[in-house]
């Protein structure tokens, strides 16, 4: 048991091949898909996040990455903060830009503004 939290809380560092993989993971996540979510399973704000997208523009699916769950969740994570400067999740990228977390989803469905960037041109 105390074994595990050590595990946890510090985790063994990477090799710089296990770092590649998991560049790469994001970066292809992010650049595949419309809408990229990287979460927690247990976060009331991602669920809240992950609700508001199934629910309102569930016809764009959102490609959800519960970082909890993986064996790489903690280093998935640094990249992402080293990525966008953001610790907490859920991080979310809409057509390959960082679009922050569950407050920053709610403001732009707030503002009306969130419909025109799911469906504006991964390109634009």
């Amino acid at each position: 048991m105390l074994a595990s939290i050590f595990h946890s809380l510090f985790p063994k560092p990477l090799s710089p091949e296990e770092m590649t993989e998991i560049k790469e993971f994001v970066d292809n996540a992010i650049t595949s898909n419309h809408i990229v979510v990287f979460s927690k399973s247990y976060c009331p704000y991602c669920l809240k996040a992950k609700t508001l997208l199934k629910n309102e523009y569930g016809d764009v699916p959102a490609f959800v990455v519960e970082l909890d769950t993986r064996k790489d969740g903690s280093a998935i994570q640094n990249y992402l903060e080293e990525m966008t400067g953001q610790r907490t999740v859920p991080s979310i990228f809409i057509h390959e830009k960082h679009i922050g977390g569950s407050d920053d989803l709610a403001a732009l469905q707030t503002s009306g503004k969130l419909r025109d960037l799911i469906n504006e041109a991964p390109d634009s």
